[in-house]
């Protein structure tokens, strides 16, 4: 087994930079994925770990040894891509044992991978068949399986998932998790789908344009994102934002046009910010509540026009337009009467808060613990 490192790697094309100055330790035996939108440079640079694509500048290692010269063939790695790859000629049996047969493993050695492969993976019962009689799920943990049984120091996945349906997709990442739990190897994980991410990953490198946005745990990317990038890609509904201005009036309190939104003092203090000054201030949907409830009296409220309702059964998604910008509210099963049209008052978790700089991009302030509730009288309201 053994850990990965990318040592201020860059990937350059003529006329343009892919991946620019990233740095990750990934640990022996973690599951790491590396998530981001399209054209981020995920998927090079998990390439450029199999030797599939050059390094520019920079040092990767696989355990202490340096491989940025080495064969993809003889980096120990096993990889398993989007589209399943197999060769529809030969039986699942013949798919996993393929690569061992090139390696001249002795016989015995690969039929015990094989059928070790196959047991893990529930395909006992399918090593007859061809890929054409196999469904898409089947044919992906084919793909996992031929992995296995190379008993690679590194596992690499690229967006393995993508060709799925949603029922699958969930079914197929529960085994992927228990298949690391079983080999104990590291594992590491390309897709853009960051509900993917955060599900799967004991670690997550947030990449953007080619740059290591963020690199931590999926609880702090979500409490405390480093900058407003990862703040609105993690999170699903994503983080609202909105432009506001520090209260300058000797108030605790977020301005905008046409409202006021009262917050702790800790918050202000917190991130630095100076009275008058111009910050984004971003609230996930969850922290806005239906303020019909007990225990929301002491939150701040702002008065909305529902725009539309999504019933999802265990929640309701409510979408209002608030400050000119459409607002998500994520709302338990008891908001289920909100209709479209409907004048609401929404309580805003203002302890849960985060601030920005606009200039920047970066936190100023993140989500913590619950503050000190806000006196009841200070409501901000908008017109609807």
């Amino acid at each position: 087994m053994a850990s990965v490192s990318y040592e201020h790697v860059y990937k350059r094309y003529p006329g343009n930079t892919v991946i620019s100055d990233m740095s990750a330790e990934i640990k022996d035996k973690e599951f790491v994925v590396l998530v981001g939108p399209s054209g981020s440079g995920k998927s090079t640079a998990l390439r450029m770990l199999a030797g599939l694509e050059d390094i520019s500048d920079g040092t990767v290692k696989i355990g202490d040894r340096v491989v940025n010269d080495v064969a993809p063939k003889d980096r120990d790695i096993a990889m398993v891509f989007q589209s399943y790859a197999l060769y529809p000629h030969m039986t699942v049996y013949d798919n996993l044992s393929f690569g061992l047969k090139l390696r001249k493993t002795p016989k015995s050695e690969i039929d015990k991978r094989v059928r070790e492969a196959a047991r893990i993976l529930g395909l006992d019962q399918l090593l007859g068949r061809k890929p054409k009689a196999l469904s898409g799920g089947q044919r992906q943990r084919v793909a996992l399986g031929r992995a296995i049984v190379r008993q690679p120091k590194v596992f690499l996945m690229d967006e393995p998932l993508s060709n799925l349906d949603a029922k699958l997709r969930v079914a197929t990442r529960v085994e992927i998790l228990k298949l690391h739990q079983r080999v104990q190897t590291t594992f590491i994980y390309v897709t853009h789908d960051q509900v993917e991410a955060m599900t799967m990953g004991d670690r997550i490198v947030v990449l953007n344009n080619g740059i290591v946005q963020q690199f931590d745990g999926p609880t702090t990317l979500y409490e405390h994102p480093i900058n407003l990038f990862v703040a609105g890609f993690i999170g699903s509904p994503a983080m609202n934002f909105l432009n506001v201005k520090i209260g300058g009036d000797g108030t605790s309190a977020l301005n905008g046009e046409g409202f006021q939104i009262p917050v702790p003092e800790r918050l202000l203090s917190e991130s630095g910010g100076q009275r008058g000054q111009d910050v984004v201030m971003g609230v996930r949907p969850e922290d806005l509540k239906d303020a019909r409830f007990p225990g929301r009296d002491e939150l701040p409220k702002v008065r909305v026009k529902v725009d539309v309702v999504e019933n999802m059964g265990s929640e309701n998604f409510v979408y209002f337009t608030f400050g000119g910008k459409i607002f998500t509210s994520r709302m338990d099963p008891r908001s289920n009467d909100i209709q479209p049209g409907q004048q609401i008052d929404v309580a805003v978790d203002t302890g849960h808060i985060h601030l920005f700089d606009p200039k920047t991009e970066k936190t100023m302030v993140s989500r913590g613990t619950p503050a000190a509730a806000v006196p009841a009288v200070a409501r901000a309201t908008q017109a609807p």
